[in-house]
């Protein structure tokens, strides 16, 4: 039996903040297991948060600089949150990093919060950095979550998860099939921002509008929709095709809401058509938001499994820090069927004190 102890950090789009998770996984003949023993989610500061929403526009220099500084604002949540178990029973960290650039069919990608000096601030060795080795490989980079669906939570016959972005995972014909599916909280927490919320608590502000067919109609006739997998969604994406047909509509906030709610449901639905499995686990922010999938489940129609919170909130974060453990050890972390890399691979960059 081998047993690996890892603290998982995630920083995803949404920017509801830093997730981190502390988790023990065994191997046991095989198979993994794992048990998250603790989780927290560090909310980013307006300054902080102000920057992240602000990355597509930074030049190349300033990203530099930026990363210099997000690496070290890392470090220090890193180290708060591993300060809070006995000495010496962490270890290593596994850590995504926030993703500033993601242009995987250019061949770029870059995530902030992994230079090699974050191992020296922590005290431990880090794995981090797992996008950009697939992207090299032709690859999208992402989604690198459905190795931990296939391997952790394979008695589900899909994972959905919902958070800046919708994603699924699943397999087909014998291999494990993932891809983005559409913007969720990335922009539902972008318009409601503009009235000083966080995000739309329960989907209350989305119920209370109604549905804008002529906005609905062209969202969802975004070229992308329409493309195969393997495909991935970033920030970039959203600034140039989605926000700017909501904000030429010049609509009251709940009927955006209401629209864009109706129109990740749609989506969805269209994803999982034909899907007859009871057995979909739903994870991510959005699976909190119930009006979201009350619409959801109108266009997916089967039934879908809502596990505990921890796994709710924090299943990324997990899978991240078992796709640490698997680097540390050169086992494959990231599938080409999902990403559309040349090869199976084992992704990411290992650093030590």
């Amino acid at each position: 039996m081998e047993t690996f102890n890892v603290v998982g950090v995630m920083s995803g789009t949404s920017l509801d903040g830093i997730d981190l998770a502390y988790v023990t996984f065994t191997k046991l003949n095989g198979t993994w297991q794992f048990d998250c023993h603790d989780a927290v989610t560090v909310s980013y500061p307006q300054n902080w948060k102000r920057k992240l929403q602000g990355l597509v526009g930074f030049s190349k220099d300033e990203l530099l600089d930026l990363d210099v500084e997000y690496t070290d604002f890392l470090a220090h949540i890193i180290v708060d949150f591993v300060e809070r178990f006995p000495k010496g029973t962490v270890d290593m960290v596994c850590s995504h990093g926030h993703t500033a650039l993601h242009q995987p069919e250019r061949g770029l990608t870059y995530q902030i919060g992994n230079l090699p000096e974050i191992s020296k601030k922590i005290g431990l060795p880090v794995v981090c950095d797992f996008r950009i080795e697939d992207v090299a490989l032709g690859g999208q980079g992402a989604p690198l979550v459905p190795i931990g669906d296939q391997l952790l939570f394979g008695s589900y016959d899909y994972c959905l998860n919902l958070g800046g972005f919708a994603n699924v995972s699943m397999r087909v014909d014998g291999n494990r099939v993932a891809y983005d599916i559409c913007p969720v909280n990335i922009v539902l927490n972008h318009y409601v921002s503009k009235v000083g919320k966080e995000f739309d608590a329960g989907g209350v502000l989305a119920k209370s509008g109604g549905v804008d067919e002529g906005l609905l109609k062209e969202l969802n006739a975004i070229p992308f929709y329409g493309e195969s997998y393997p495909k991935s969604l970033g920030l970039e994406w959203v600034n140039t095709e989605v926000f700017p047909r909501i904000d030429s509509c010049s609509l009251e906030l709940p009927i955006i809401l209401r629209t864009f709610v109706e129109h990740i449901a749609f989506q969805i639905g269209q994803n999982l058509q034909g899907v007859s499995s009871q057995n979909i686990l739903v994870t991510g922010g959005g699976a909190h938001n119930q009006f979201l999938m009350e619409r959801i489940k109108s266009h997916a129609k089967p039934s879908v499994i809502i596990p505990e919170t921890l796994i709710v909130d924090f299943k990324e974060a997990i899978v991240f820090g078992f796709l640490g453990v698997l680097k540390f050890h050169n086992e494959i972390n990231c599938l080409k069927s999902v990403t559309g890399a040349r090869k199976d691979h084992s992704s990411g960059m290992i650093y030590y004190p």
